[in-house]
C-alpha cells in the first residue's frame, strides 16, 4: 500500500478508499487520487564485432556483478536519450540507439535497447567499477534478470526479441 500520507496538491492528510479497482490514497479535501507509478529504467545492449559491453556494478543492488549499462529515466526524458546518456556516463562511449529489444518488468519497468558506438573512449564512470568488452565465451557473473535474458540469447546466437 502507498505511503503517501499528505496530498501533493493541497496538503490535506490522505485517506484510503477504493478507486479504479484498488485501495488508493485519496484526498478528502480536493479529491486528488495518488497513483504509485513504477520506476522506468533503460538497459543498453552494445555490441562491437563479437563482443558485448558490460559494466561491473559498484553499488547495490547486485554490487560486484556485471550488467548492461543501465539507469533510470528522468521525468520528461525520452527513454532513448536516457539510454544514450547512461552508456556515456558509465562507459565514456557515445552510442546511438538502433532498436528496441524488449520491455521487461522486474520491480521496475526495464526498456532494453540495442545501440552502436559512435565515439568516445572506454572507461568506467559514474557508478561502474569497471567497463569492458566480453566475448560469448568469457561472460562473467551477470546481474539482473533482464540482462541475463539478453546475454543468454546473445550467447546462444538467438535473435534478441
Amino acid at each position: 500500500m502507498s505511503e503517501q500520507h499528505y496530498c501533493v496538491r493541497c496538503g490535506t492528510r490522505m485517506t484510503y478508499q477504493e478507486r479504479f479497482g484498488k485501495i488508493r490514497p485519496v484526498c478528502p479535501a480536493c479529491g486528488h487520487v495518488h497513483f504509485d507509478d513504477p520506476k522506468v529504467a533503460v538497459a543498453v545492449f552494445v555490441r562491437q564485432a563479437e563482443q558485448v559491453l558490460l559494466v561491473l556494478r559498484a553499488n547495490e543492488p547486485e554490487r560486484g556483478k556485471w550488467a548492461l549499462p543501465a539507469g533510470y529515466v528522468d521525468r520528461g526524458e525520452d527513454p532513448k536519450v536516457a539510454a544514450e546518456r547512461e552508456v556515456l556516463q558509465e562507459t565514456g562511449l557515445s552510442v546511438r540507439v538502433t532498436r528496441l529489444i524488449d520491455v521487461i518488468y522486474e520491480g521496475v519497468i526495464v526498456i532494453i535497447y540495442e545501440a552502436c558506438v559512435v565515439g568516445g573512449t572506454l572507461y568506467a564512470g559514474d557508478d561502474a567499477a569497471q567497463a569492458r568488452w566480453f566475448t560469448r565465451q568469457e561472460v562473467p557473473e551477470i546481474a539482473f534478470r533482464s540482462t541475463q535474458q539478453v546475454i543468454a540469447a546473445w550467447r546462444a546466437e538467438q535473435p534478441l526479441s
